[in-house]
Order: C-alpha cells, then sequence, then structure tokens
C-alpha cells in the first residue's frame, strides 16, 4: 500500500501558532496531528473547567483551525488531535459549529471513554491514556477531523496507520513501529534541530515540524517539508527517542515498543529512516494521570549584592524565621535556595549580585499569601544592606499535584463517536503482558588505556532530559562506536550521582540502549510532586541533561 505521511503541528498547548498553516502549505501531507496535551495542561485545562462546565480543551486549536480547515480540506488532509483535553465531545461540536460558519464540509468524529474522574474523588482531572484505535475506527468511518482527550502522545500516530494499512490489533511488530515515529514526532521541533545539544550544527532559529513517512510493515522515514528550517538526522531523532522515556520496553495500550531494538539509519539530507523495531502485546492496565490542587505557593527572590554573600543569607533567614515563630503561621514547607550568580569584581551590579529564593507551601493561601509578603516588604528597610527583591510579592497562588495511577484495560470504556452519531465500542486489548524490565546488555569492549584531558561530557556526548510526574529521565548519548565504548563504562549511576549531586540520595536507575549508543537514566523523585508543584529551579528537569553535559570528566584525548 502507499506511503502514508503524516505530520506534526503541535508538541504542547502554546507552540507556534502558525505551524498547522505552515505544515498544509510547505509539502504534501495525508494526516496532521497536534500533540497539545501534558501533565501541565490537564491541570490547566481542569480549572478552566472549573470556571465554565463548557470549557476544558485547547481553545488555541479552534483559531489555528478557522484559518486552515479550508486549507486541509481543499488538500485532503485529515486532522487528528488530543487538543479536545478534558471535553473532547465539546471541542468536536465546536469544530462543527466552525465548519458550518466557514461553509466547509468536514466529517467530526471524536473519541471518549478516558475520563477516570468518578474513581478519583476530590481530583481535578482524572484520564486514562487510550490508544489508536478508536482514531483508527473514526478515520476508518470516514472522518476527516477526529478529535481525542487523553490518549498517549503516540496514538495520534498508531491510529493513522492502523486504518491507513488495515493493521489487526495484534500487529505488535507493525504498531511498535508506529509507536516509535509517533514518539519521534509528538513534541514537533525537537525532532528537527530543536531543544537540541548540538544546536549549531543546523538551522535551529526557526526549525521546520517533523512528518514521517509510514510504510506497512511498519518502518519509516523522519523528515520535514523541503526548504524549512533546522535538521533532520541520527542525532536529533536519538535525542527524541529517549525523551522521556527509561528501558528497553517502552509500554502504551496498543503495544510495547522494544526500543532496543530500534536501527537508525541516515537515508540523505534530512532523512532518517527507522526500521527493526520489535514489538510486544500490552500490559494489562493503562496509565491514568491524576491531578490534584495541592494547596498554594509563593515565592520571593532577595537579591543580594557585593561581599558577604553568604552572611547577607543567613540574616534574610533568620529574620523569616523570627517572623515565622512570632506570627505562629509558619507555613506548612518552607524552601530556600541561593544561586551565586555572583563574580568577584564585577563589572556590572546585576553580575555582582546572587539570588536568594524563599518558596514557601501550605494548603491555607493566607499562610503564603498576605503574611508572608508582608513579612518580606516590613524587612527593606532592616536587613542587608543593598536589600531588595526581583519582584514585589503577591497572593499565594494554587499549585496541582501529579499521581500516576492504573487502571485495567477492560474496565474503561473506549467509545469511537463517529462523524454520523454511531458510538463504536474499542475492545480493550484481547494479549497483554506485563513489562518486565529487559536484562542489561554485556558492555563493550572498553577502550585502550590512554591519555585523558578534563573537560566538559558534552563535548563528546549529547543529552536530553525531561520529565515523568515527580521523576526524570536523562538520556545521554555519543555519535561514533569509540566512543560509546568509553560512555558505557564511564558514566555509571555512581558517577552520575557524583556530576548531578541532587541525585545523591535519590534511586537512579541506568538503561543501556547499545543500538542507539545511549545510556538513559531515571532519577525518582527529584521533582517532588510534579512539575505543577513547582518544586525545584527547573520544574520539568529541561535543562537536567545540559547541566550533566557540562559538567567536567577525565575524556581520552582520542575522543576530544
Amino acid at each position: 500500500m502507499s506511503v502514508l505521511r503524516v505530520g506534526n503541528a503541535s508538541g504542547f498547548y502554546g507552540d507556534r501558532f502558525d505551524a498547522m498553516r505552515e505544515m498544509l502549505t510547505d509539502g504534501p501531507l495525508d494526516v496532521l496531528t497536534g500533540d497539545y496535551l501534558a501533565e501541565l495542561t490537564m491541570l490547566i485545562l481542569g480549572r478552566d473547567r472549573m470556571k465554565n462546565p463548557g470549557a476544558g480543551y485547547a481553545r488555541t486549536f479552534l483559531r489555528q483551525l478557522e484559518e486552515c480547515l479550508g486549507l486541509a480540506h481543499e488538500r485532503g488532509v485529515r486532522i487528528v488531535t488530543n487538543a479536545g483535553g478534558l471535553n473532547p465531545a465539546g471541542l468536536a461540536d465546536a469544530v462543527r459549529a466552525l465548519a458550518g460558519r466557514l461553509g466547509i464540509p468536514v466529517r467530526v468524529a471524536h473519541v471518549e471513554g478516558d475520563d477516570r474522574i468518578a474513581g478519583h474523588p476530590g481530583a481535578l482531572a482524572a484520564h486514562a491514556y487510550l490508544g489508536g484505535f478508536g482514531i483508527a475506527a473514526c478515520l476508518r468511518a470516514g472522518a476527516d477531523v477526529v478529535v481525542t482527550g487523553r490518549v498517549t502522545d503516540a496514538a495520534l500516530v498508531t491510529g493513522p496507520a492502523a486504518a491507513h494499512f488495515g493493521w489487526g490489533p495484534t500487529e505488535y511488530d507493525r504498531l511498535a513501529g508506529a509507536v516509535v515515529a509517533g514518539h519521534v514526532l509528538e513534541c514537533g521541533a525537537q525532532a528537527t534541530g530543536g531543544n537540541y545539544a548540538f544546536f549549531g550544527e543546523g538551522g535551529a532559529t526557526r526549525p521546520g515540524f517533523p512528518l514521517a513517512e509510514l510504510h506497512e510493515d511498519g518502518s519509516s522515514v523522519i523528515t520535514k517539508h523541503p526548504g524549512t528550517g533546522g535538521l533532520v538526522d541520527v542525532g536529533t531523532v536519538s535525542a527524541q527517542l529517549l525523551y522521556e522515556t527509561a528501558g528497553a520496553r517502552y509500554a502504551g495500550p496498543d503495544t510495547t515498543a522494544r526500543l532496543d531494538t530500534v536501527r537508525l539509519t541516515r537515508e540523505g539530507p534530512d532523512r532518517v529512516r527507522i526500521d527493526g523495531v520489535r514489538g510486544e502485546a500490552p500490559p494489562p492496565d493503562l496509565k491514568v494521570g491524576v491531578n490534584r490542587l495541592g494547596g498554594f505557593r509563593n515565592e520571593i527572590v532577595f537579591v543580594l549584592t557585593g561581599l558577604e554573600i553568604p552572611s547577607k543569607a543567613a540574616l534574610v533567614r533568620q529574620q523569616m524565621r523570627a517572623h515565622f515563630a512570632a506570627s505562629g503561621a509558619r507555613p506548612a514547607e518552607v524552601a530556600w535556595d541561593l544561586a551565586r550568580t555572583d563574580r568577584p569584581d564585577a563589572a556590572t551590579e546585576e553580575t555582582a549580585s546572587a539570588l536568594l529564593r524563599l518558596v514557601v507551601r501550605d494548603p491555607d493561601q493566607e499562610k503564603v499569601g498576605r503574611a508572608l509578603s508582608g513579612a518580606a516588604v516590613e524587612l527593606a528597610l532592616a536587613s542587608y544592606p543593598g536589600f531588595h527583591v526581583l519582584a514585589p510579592p503577591g497572593k499565594g497562588t494554587p499549585y496541582g499535584v501529579f499521581e500516576a495511577a492504573r487502571v485495567a484495560q477492560d474496565a474503561v470504556d473506549h467509545v469511537a463517536v463517529l462523524h454520523d452519531g454511531r458510538r463504536v465500542p474499542v475492545p480493550a486489548a484481547r494479549d497483554t503482558a506485563v513489562p518486565h524490565p529487559v536484562p542489561e546488555p554485556p558492555l563493550p569492549e572498553p577502550l585502550p588505556p590512554g591519555p585523558v584531558r578534563r573537560a566538559p561530557l558534552g563535548l563528546v556526548a549529547g543529552a536530553r532530559s525531561g520529565d515523568k510526574g515527580g521523576d526524570a529521565n536523562v538520556g545521554v548519548w555519543v555519535r561514533t562506536d569509540d566512543a560509546w565504548r568509553w560512555l558505557a563504562h564511564e558514566l555509571t549511576t555512581e558517577r552520575f550521582r557524583e556530576l548531578i549531586p541532587e541525585a545523591r540520595e535519590l534511586r537512579v536507575v541506568r538503561h543501556q540502549l547499545p543500538n542507539l549508543r545511549a545510556l538513559n537514566f531515571v532519577v525518582e523523585g527529584i521533582l517532588g510532586e510534579g512539575v505543577a508543584a513547582q518544586a525545584r529551579f527547573d520544574p520539568q528537569a529541561k535543562a537536567l541533561g545540559e547541566w550533566l553535559r557540562a559538567r567536567h570528566l577525565d575524556i581520552p584525548e582520542a575522543l576530544l
């Protein structure tokens, strides 16, 4: 059967608005996807729905569609998106109303069954991650636009692929190939040079969005429209494959993809072939993302300039502790962090200054609001020399807590609501298997001894990092076999903890992926209760990999 060209125009709620038009006008496509959902997004949409029960979907998608629905219709491009968020039926109705107003005859379907709020009392949102066969049912019935709620990011590709090629639910290798392609596409320009460790190698100013040419056997070619910015090479694809994954088994509702079987081959300029992917039966249960309001938080950043920075920081801490003791209103959580951004004999005031960050959390908004901000303001003329803050402290703001739960596949009513109103149940996976860890492969032969030089890891290795609830993952890859022989022996979990002091008391799990010349580290609990809780300076661990690359090791001179 023919190649299926699937492009992506959104990696998150707030991504480049013009991407949908660019993907429709810059080259041919069969299906255009848009990923708008993340753990934090579900919290945002949940708060929207509290204010307006008819809300709960990504409104940006509708605005994009207003100028692009006609283009998609003219070019025969079908649109598949999870922008439905907490209210896919509401967004589907809004798309129909928009199409009617514009006079464009499109068939709109949606997918239901992910909402699990009834099983999680008190949660703001609770949604199971569905697979792609509800999307496939909508497309097979003739839908031009398919709207979903919470599906796996890769389902936006597995659904169209299953519909186009006629795959059944047990064709695990083919489905796994589509899962891998979908994972590469899901974060948009991260596959085309965005956020890339070696960003100086090609066109990161305005990278184009990626597309996959999918084949009937499950293989694919990752590329982009001709003439668009950025680059697609083995490195950019490797980086995205490592993003927010862990071990060799990448479990999803349609199949468990074996990341240790992925083969990447440069096929030409901006073309990387993915093949060899093996798949296994999916797990018997689905992940459920649960978002709750955790309480209220506030933050004050004190600026400390010049001499005696530690003493100035100690004075502020002492004064705030005294305030909490005197008022009897100490917040439940009080966290201090001193960032030594100052330099000796600095040429500017800014570079002579350090930042002392105070973050407080409490179920009582008053304890983190006016009571706290008043205490900080009262120090303005009674604290360290040069006292000032980056911004006046405000009222406490609500923060969210994310947790992952599980639900049996057959306990979820996965339904495809077709464009003509028919409701088609999507059966749960018939065969399932619990995804146990794959035994670690043997280490490669170490490099022979030779001279070394103390240098940053990033001179020989790329990295990409991200968040999964309270955990972070850091994928590290190299580009030559010799570099892999060194990295596999040098970057142990012990060395990782040494280079990343925040991880010293945490559980760190290392996974080897020799086909990608990569190691993937999962750091459990480093993000506390998830991104919405903002437990650390970089709450989504987006730059954790770049910090690791900046750390110095003894690197063989032959690799430098």
